[in-house]
């Protein structure tokens, strides 16, 4: 993995607490909230300041089309979060995603390490098979009860996404701690 350990380690305890949330509420509304995306976002802008120090790492050059930048990598990650966004907006505008998914996602992009794309797509193929495969058999059960009046159960067009997103960032980070560079 191209992540270091020490990044996801720093990066874990903050972002697990959100995750969750962000799972929860859209099982339980079908709603991502923006607070927990922007407290997502926050979290990259504050603790990224110590685990990837724009003042004290290298900078690494990037062509943009024909333009060529060179730019300290907590600044590249940052950027993370306005092709994803854009990428996001447009999934939305066609009725792919939620606007919620999309923010979520752009939000949860710079913690991702741009070498580990591949496996942040294995991770979320994998875990959205998992979520919908549970969410759709719990809902047909006695789980059911525990909570009877969660908006996901009742939807059967949608699914909320959350549930998959969340696990994905959670999953990727927690190999990351073990695995990382």
């Amino acid at each position: 993995m191209d992540i270091p350990a020490h990044a996801a380690l720093w990066f874990l305890p903050f972002v697990l607490p959100i995750c969750f949330y962000v799972a929860f509420t859209d099982l339980r509304d079908m709603l991502i909230k923006n607070h927990a995306v922007v407290t997502l976002a926050l979290v990259f802008v504050i603790v990224g300041l110590f685990v990837l120090p724009p003042w004290s790492t290298a900078w690494t050059a990037a062509a943009i089309g024909p333009l060529s930048l060179s730019l300290p990598p907590y600044v590249w990650h940052l950027f993370h979060i306005v092709v994803i966004l854009i990428f996001g907006i447009l999934l939305n505008a066609v009725g792919v995603m939620g606007a919620g998914d999309a923010k979520f996602l752009a939000a949860a992009a710079p913690f991702v390490w741009a070498g580990d794309w591949r496996l942040i797509m294995v991770i979320l193929a994998t875990t959205t098979l998992a979520a919908y495969i549970t969410h759709r058999l719990a809902k047909r059960t006695v789980l059911r009860k525990i909570a009877p009046d969660w908006e996901s159960w009742n939807r059967t067009k949608h699914f909320p996404m959350g549930f998959p997103l969340g696990g994905t960032l959670s999953i990727y980070l927690i190999l990351g701690t073990v695995y990382g560079s």
